[in-house]
């Protein structure tokens, strides 16, 4: 095995749980700016995480919806606004019919006779 290859910085890191807000202290090698003052009086290094096993839904049993780039709300915006082009295309279309005239068939003007069925 190769020598010298893991990190020698392994130290107590708080880990703070952004979604239902738990703290859990560890031992990690991440690198952070901030701190915080943990139970025991002692200044740790805190790294904030969006997700944890404390609030995953795979681990809590909820049935939620994780959503922290915002994609859900894009899609129901861009649902919203897909439905309202529907919407705005088959009352254009009601109009359109309504306003021409309905125009004889190429039989019709051919032969000058109802087209049947």
């Amino acid at each position: 095995m190769k020598k010298d290859i893991h990190p020698k910085d392994y130290r107590p890191v708080v880990f703070k749980d952004l979604s239902s807000g738990d703290t859990f202290l560890v031992r990690s090698t991440i690198r952070t700016d901030k701190t915080i003052v943990w139970s025991d009086g002692n200044t740790y290094p805190l790294a904030t995480v969006d997700v944890t096993s404390y609030s995953h839904p795979f681990y809590t049993g909820e049935q939620r919806i994780v959503d922290t780039a915002g994609q859900v709300d894009r899609f129901m915006r861009r649902l919203q606004n897909s439905q309202a082009q529907q919407a705005e295309a088959a009352r254009r279309r009601d109009e359109k019919s309504k306003a021409e005239p309905k125009k004889p068939s190429l039989l019709q003007e051919i032969y000058g006779e109802e087209e049947q069925g």
